[in-house]
């Protein structure tokens, strides 16, 4: 997962970070917990209910962080690398570099969230009812909340919402954790990951419509059960129930992108002698000369038969069109020092996942140190269409037009 936010630090060796979008629901989080403990101490001074509000959503957000690390430390545990997790708007995802190798990895690694989550909110509950005086057992829940001090309240609250994470997660839509422990049972019935991907998708896919058309009548004032009714909850329902619908889609598509390719070597798809340029050419002279008398958008730059950098249609876009004729290509492109570079046998599904990190049009391939060829996303597209045309694939799943 690419994202545009900020490090905050390594976990157990695996870089933590926090989307923007993470900020949203932080705020969110932090109003409604705000306004709720007004509404059950109003006694209680702003500073307080807000100071409060704000240590419990960093709280939650750190029992989310738990529960990722969880996953992940199960599959790095298991020889499959975690390149970083990444809290964001729906909660946090672990950024694992390849699918489990196994239905046992598989299930292992699913269900070890959620129950690290139920632990979390088990163990906090019980701390809670071990402060202060007992609590009315059967009494009225509003007065038993309104007599909840500071920290009280916090441990049950987040107790609480660690349940209600740890049973949400465990729903059997994937790619929620319930989701790939479904998925980790039909792999093992199937042998067949692709196969059980697509059914766990479609179940996946079921469940986002359903959240959809709940969070739909929520608006126009039908009653849910569990999620009641209204506009703003109607709408963050469907919401979900988008997020979870194409997310579904999108995992199964990445399957069958992996599937399709692993095995491929770079070589069988690669552009065999690409158009290079020169470092000393004219970006005037590589626009008229290259660009626009070709469909390419980045050409690698070689001198003297050595390959030096790759220059791009977005780098020449960066510069001011009145010194094109002044500047050359050396002068924009990117060295070779900093490329990210492909092998001819190396693996064509990890030439993708390269690709998509980099967020490129195509990558050179180099063979000791010379040039042997470039690989273009469009290359990896064609491939795709023509070995996985059964399987309703098309140039959009997670192959987007990338830059550069």
């Amino acid at each position: 997962m690419q994202t545009g936010g900020f490090r905050i630090g390594r976990f157990f060796g695996i870089e933590v970070r926090i989307d923007w979008t993470w900020l949203i629901i932080f705020a969110l989080v932090t109003y409604s917990l705000g306004n709720t403990f007004g509404q059950f101490h109003a006694d209680w001074e702003p500073t307080l209910r807000w100071g409060l509000a704000i240590v419990a959503a960093l709280l939650f957000f750190g029992s989310v962080l738990a529960h990722e690390l969880a996953h992940s430390l199960v599959s790095q545990a298991r020889g499959n690398p975690v390149e970083s997790i990444t809290l964001f708007l729906f909660g946090g995802v672990s950024n694992i570099k390849e699918e489990p190798d196994s239905p046992q990895g598989e299930f292992l690694m699913a269900v070890l969230g959620p129950v690290t989550s139920l632990v979390i909110g088990g163990v906090l509950l019980l701390i809670g009812g071990g402060l202060g005086g007992p609590l009315a057992v059967g009494g009225d829940p509003m007065e038993i909340i309104g007599e909840l001090g500071p920290v009280r309240m916090i441990v049950f609250w987040l107790g609480s919402i660690n349940i209600v994470l740890g049973v949400f997660n465990l729903i059997p839509g994937f790619p929620l954790d319930g989701g790939r422990v479904l998925r980790s049972i039909l792999w093992a019935i199937t042998d067949d990951l692709r196969r059980a991907t697509r059914w766990a998708s479609f179940v996946g896919q079921g469940f986002g419509w359903m959240l959809i058309l709940s969070g739909v009548a929520m608006v126009f004032g039908v009653q849910v059960p569990f999620f009641g009714s209204g506009l703003f909850n109607g709408l963050w329902i469907a919401f979900i129930g988008w997020y979870l619908n194409n997310a579904s889609s999108q995992s199964y598509q990445r399957v069958v992108v992996q599937d399709v390719l692993e095995g491929v070597p770079v070589k069988r798809m690669m552009r065999q002698d690409p158009p290079t340029v020169s470092s000393s050419t004219t970006v005037e002279s590589l626009v008229n000369d290259y660009i626009m008398r070709s469909d390419d958008q980045a050409f690698p730059v070689v001198n003297d038969g050595e390959w030096v950098g790759i220059v791009t249609l977005a780098d020449v876009r960066s510069t001011d069109q009145d010194t094109w004729g002044s500047m050359t290509v050396g002068d924009i492109m990117t060295a070779h020092e900093q490329c990210t570079v492909l092998e001819p046998e190396e693996d064509a599904a990890d030439a993708i996942t390269k690709i998509g990190e980099c967020d490129v049009r195509q990558l050179p391939v180099l063979e000791s140190g010379k040039l042997t060829g470039v690989l273009r996303r469009q290359d990896l597209i064609q491939w795709m269409r023509l070995h996985s045309e059964s399987e309703g694939w098309g140039p959009t799943s997670g192959l987007g037009e990338g830059g550069g």
